[in-house]
C-alpha cells in the first residue's frame, strides 16, 4: 500500500477525519449537565453582558484558535476548493494541538470574493481568541490580512506569509553566525515573488537586512523599476523593484551572498551555486522539490555551503510548525490584539538561540541518533524539540507586552513553568525540586565523568544553576569531549591522575579496613574506580551529593556508595523509589530496586522515606502498603507483612501522614472501591505513595504502569542513604541526570 493509500484510510478510519469535541467539565450527573447548561449558564452569561473580557474567564475563547481558508492556494494543490481544503485545515488544528496545547475549530469558507471573506471572518471575533489565515491566494491575500488586522482586536496571522519568514529568519541569523557574515551588508537574491516571498523578504528587512540589498525575481525575471514603471507589477511586487539592469534569476545570483528560494523546484544549477560569494547561504525552500537539491548545492564548489529546505530528509528544515503555535500560544497568554513585527522578530531570535543549545537525547533518538550540534547543519531546533514552546511563547509573551499589544500582564518565569506543565505532569514535579535546587546548589560529583552525558548534564546544570557539578575522571579527555560537543564552560574536574588521592584512600581505609581492603587496596580504589572515589568525597564533606549508575549495572554501581557511606542514622535499610507522573495525578512507587524480599519492619522504614521524599515535591503522601488481598481478605506470611508493617506505622508517633493496607492495588487507587466498600479505610482518598510487597512486583508494577498506562517516570531516587547518593540507570538521558542532580541538591539542602 502506498502513501496515498495510507492516508486515505488514517482519514477515513473510524471516526472519520482528525479531530473531535471533548468535554473540560464532568457531566455524569444531572446537577452537571443544569451547570453546563440551562439554567446554571445563564449566569455566565449575564457576567459576560456586563463585562465582555469576563468572555476569557468563563469560555474556552482564550485557547480557540480560527483557522479559516477557502482553498484558493492549498500547498501543493493549488486552488481546489473550500471542502477540499478541510483536511489540511484539520490537519493545521492537530498541529496547534500537539505542539502548543491550542484548540482549533476549522472553518472552510465558500468564498472567493475577498469583502465578503473579511466580512464573514470578522463576525466570528466573539467565537475565537485568534484567527490563523491558512491557503488563500496571492494578491487577495494580503488585503484580506490587512482589513482583518485593522477591524478585529485579536490576533490574526496569515501563517503562508508568515510562517515561513520567521522560521527562516531564525536560519539566516545563524548562517551569517557561523559564516561571519553581517544582516546589513549581505546581498539577498529572492527566487519567487508570491506571499511568502514578500513577506519574507520583508521580516529580513525587518532583522535588519538593507531593502537595497534585496534583489527579487519571479517568472519573468528580476524585479525591476523598469518594469514598475511599464505597470507589470502589482502593488506588493512594487515595494522590492531595483534600479538595475533587468536580467533572469542567474544574473541574480552572480556575488550575491543569500538565496530564498519560494518558487519552484529545479531552477538552480550549479554553475549559478558557484557564481555567488564566498561561504553562501541557500534556502531552498520550494516544495516537494527544492529549486536545487541538498547535494547538488553541497556538491558545487569547495568552500562552506550552507543550506536549508522544506524537507525534513535534509538538515536545516524549514517547517512552520517551529512557529504558528508558539506564536499563538504567547499571544492567546497575554490576551494579545495582534501578532505584530516585534512579536515575530521575538519568536526567530528566540528560534536561532535555542538552536545553539545542547539538544536533549530523546530529541537526537527522534532524528535517527544522528549528532545535533548547533553549525552548518544544525540552525533551527527540530519540530519535535519540547524546549522550543517554552522558549519561543515566553519571548512572543515578552514582545506582546512591551510593545503593547498585551491585554494582560504575565510573570515570565512563572509563565514558563506553566508551559512546562503542558508538556506533562512530570516537567511540573521537577520544576518544584529544580526551584528549591536552584535557591542554594551544592556541589555534586558525577562519577562517570569522562561520559558524553555527563560532560552534557555538567553544562546545563551549571548554566541553569541547578547545581555545582564536580566531574570525576581524566581531564583532558573531558575537556576535548566538552569542545567537540561546542559547550564553553570550564567544569570543576578532578583527575585521579592528576592530584594526590592520599587523604581520600586514608578515609576508604579507615573505612573498610575491618572488611579486607588494605591500604594499598583503598589507593588503587580511589585511582582506578570513581565510584569510591565520588562516595570518599562526599563521606569527607568535599562534594555534597553522588551521582553515578550511567555505564555500571544498578548493584554494582550501589556497591561502593553503601560501603563508604552507608545508611542514615535510625535506618538500616535504603530503597529505590520511581515517581510516576499523569496527566492528572501522581503517584510514589517503592521499592522498586533494591530489596528483594523484605520483612515488615524494611516495608514500615522504606514508606517513611517514600513520604518524606514525596514532600520534597510538595506533595502530602497518601501511603497503601499493596498485597493481593484487601484488609485480611487472605491469610498467609506475604500478606501479613504489609498488614503488620501499617500496624507499626500506626504506632510510630513520628508518622503524620495516612497510611493504610493491605490493599489491592486498584483499592489503593480508585476512589469509588475505598468509599463504598472499604469507607472505614485510613485513606479518605487514593494513594500516592504505593508500597509493594517486594522488589519483584515493585519492579514489575512501575514498568506496567510507565509503558502500559503512559506514566512518565522519574527515578529511581535513592532514599535512606546518610548523604545524598542517586544511581542512575544505564542509558538513562541527560535530562534525567539533570533531574536526579536536582533531587540529590535538595537532599543534600535539608
Amino acid at each position: 500500500m502506498g502513501m496515498d493509500d495510507d492516508a486515505r484510510e488514517y482519514h477515513r478510519s473510524e471516526p472519520p477525519g482528525k479531530i473531535e469535541i471533548a468535554t473540560t467539565k464532568p457531566t455524569n450527573t444531572q446537577r452537571d449537565l443544569s451547570l453546563a447548561y440551562s439554567p446554571g449558564v445563564a449566569a455566565p452569561c449575564l457576567d459576560i453582558e456586563e463585562e465582555p473580557d469576563r468572555i476569557f474567564e468563563y469560555t474556552a475563547k482564550g485557547n480557540l484558535v480560527g483557522v479559516v481558508s477557502n482553498g484558493s492556494a492549498v500547498l501543493g494543490l493549488g486552488d481546489i476548493g473550500a471542502g477540499a481544503s478541510k483536511p489540511v485545515m484539520e490537519g493545521k488544528g492537530v498541529l496547534f494541538k500537539r505542539f502548543a496545547d491550542i484548540d482549533v475549530f476549522d472553518v472552510e469558507l465558500d468564498i472567493t470574493d475577498p469583502d465578503a471573506f473579511v466580512e464573514s471572518v470578522a463576525a466570528m471575533e466573539p467565537t475565537f481568541g485568534g484567527i490563523n489565515l491558512e491557503d488563500i491566494k496571492a494578491p487577495e491575500c494580503f488585503e484580506i490580512e490587512r482589513r482583518l488586522r485593522e477591524r478585529m482586536d485579536i490576533p490574526v496571522f496569515h501563517d503562508d506569509q508568515h510562517g515561513t519568514a520567521i522560521i527562516s529568519g531564525a536560519a539566516l541569523l545563524n548562517a551569517l553566525e557561523v559564516t561571519g557574515k553581517d544582516i546589513a551588508d549581505v546581498e539577498i537574491v529572492f527566487s519567487g515573488a508570491g506571499a511568502s516571498a514578500i513577506a519574507t523578504a520583508r521580516f529580513y528587512v525587518s532583522l535588519g537586512a538593507r531593502k537595497e540589498n534585496i534583489t527579487m525575481c519571479d517568472s519573468s525575471g528580476i524585479i525591476t523599476e523598469k518594469r514598475a514603471e511599464n505597470g507589470e507589477l502589482n502593488e506588493y511586487k512594487r515595494q522590492f523593484a531595483r534600479d538595475v539592469p533587468e536580467g533572469d534569476l542567474a544574473d541574480a545570483m552572480a556575488g550575491a551572498d543569500v538565496f530564498a528560494g519560494l518558487s519552484v523546484g529545479g531552477i538552480v544549477s550549479q554553475e549559478m551555486v558557484r557564481s555567488m560569494a564566498a561561504d553562501p547561504i541557500l534556502f531552498a525552500m520550494a516544495n516537494p522539490d527544492p529549486e536545487i537539491t541538498y547535494d547538488d548545492a553541497k556538491a558545487a564548489r569547495d568552500d562552506t555551503v550552507i543550506m536549508a529546505t522544506g524537507r525534513s530528509d535534509y538538515p536545516n528544515q524549514v517547517n512552520n510548525v517551529l512557529g504558528f503555535p508558539f506564536l499563538f500560544r504567547g499571544a492567546l497568554d497575554v490576551r494579545a490584539t495582534e501578532i505584530n513585527e516585534e512579536m515575530k522578530r521575538a519568536a526567530a531570535e528566540a528560534l536561532a538561540e535555542l538552536a545553539r543549545q545542547d539538544v536533549p537525547d530523546a530529541v537526537v533518538k527522534a532524528y535517527g541518533d544522528d549528532p545535533l550540534q548547533f553549525g552548518p547543519e544544525y540552525l533551527i531546533p527540530k519540530p519535535l524539540d519540547p524546549r522550543v514552546l517554552f522558549e519561543v511563547a515566553p519571548a512572543v509573551a515578552q514582545a506582546a507586552m512591551d510593545s503593547g499589544a498585551a491585554r494582560t500582564a504575565v510573570d515570565i518565569d512563572e509563565y514558563r513553568e506553566r508551559l512546562e506543565a503542558r508538556l506533562g505532569k512530570s516537567r511540573e514535579m521537577m520544576r518544584v525540586v529544580l526551584n528549591k535546587a536552584k535557591s542554594d546548589p551544592k556541589r555534586v560529583a558525577l562519577a562517570e565523568g569522562t561520559d558524553e552525558k555527563m560532560i552534557r548534564a555538567a553544562y546545563q546544570l551549571t548554566e541553569q544553576g541547578i547545581a555545582e557539578p564536580v566531574l570525576l575522571g581524566d581531564a583532558d579527555e573531558i575537556r576535548r569531549t566538552a569542545q567537540r560537543l561546542g559547550l564553553s564552560f570550564e567544569p570543576e574536574i578532578v583527575d585521579p591522575s592528576e592530584r594526590s588521592l592520599e587523604p581520600y584512600a586514608d578515609r576508604l581505609h579507615e573505612i573498610r579496613k575491618r572488611k579486607g581492603v588494605t591500604r594499598t587496596e583503598a589507593g588503587e580504589l580511589v585511582h582506578r574506580d570513581t565510584n569510591y572515589l565520588g562516595s570518599v568525597m562526599v563521606e569527607r564533606g568535599d562534594a555534597d551529593a553522588l551521582l553515578t549508575g550511567l555505564t555500571h549495572h544498578y548493584p554494582s554501581a550501589l556497591r561502593p556508595p553503601l560501603q563508604v557511606i552507608g545508611s542514615a542514622e535510625d535506618t538500616e535499610h535504603v530503597a529505590g523509589v520511581y515517581l510516576l507522573t499523569f496527566k492528572n495525578r501522581v503517584v510514589f512507587c517503592a521499592d522498586t530496586t533494591v530489596n528483594q524480599d523484605p520483612d515488615e519492619e524494611v516495608l514500615a522504614e522504606v514508606t517513611k522515606h517514600t513520604a518524606e521524599l514525596a514532600r520534597r515535591f510538595n506533595v502530602e503522601p497518601r501511603a497503601a502498603m499493596l498485597s493481593y488481598s484487601n484488609f485480611g481478605s487472605v491469610e498467609n506470611e506475604g500478606t501479613r507483612k504489609p498488614r503488620q508493617a501499617v500496624e507499626m506505622l500506626h504506632d510510630d508517633p513520628e508518622v503524620d501522614f495516612p497510611i493504610d493496607g493491605e490493599m489491592q492495588a486498584d483499592t489503593a487507587v480508585v476512589e469509588e472501591i475505598l468509599e463504598d466498600t472499604y469507607e472505614f479505610s485510613e485513606l479518605d482518598e487514593p494513594a500516592n505513595v504505593l508500597i509493594f510487597p517486594n522488589l519483584e512486583s515493585g519492579n514489575i508494577g512501575y514498568k506496567l504502569l510507565q509503558r502500559l498506562g503512559g506514566a512518565e517516570a522519574i527515578g529511581p531516587m535513592l532514599v535512606g542513604m546518610d548523604e545524598p547518593v542517586h544511581v542512575l540507570q544505564r542509558g538513562d538521558e541527560v535530562k534525567d541526570i539533570v533531574n536526579l542532580a536536582g533531587v540529590a541538591v535538595v537532599d543534600a539542602q535539608e
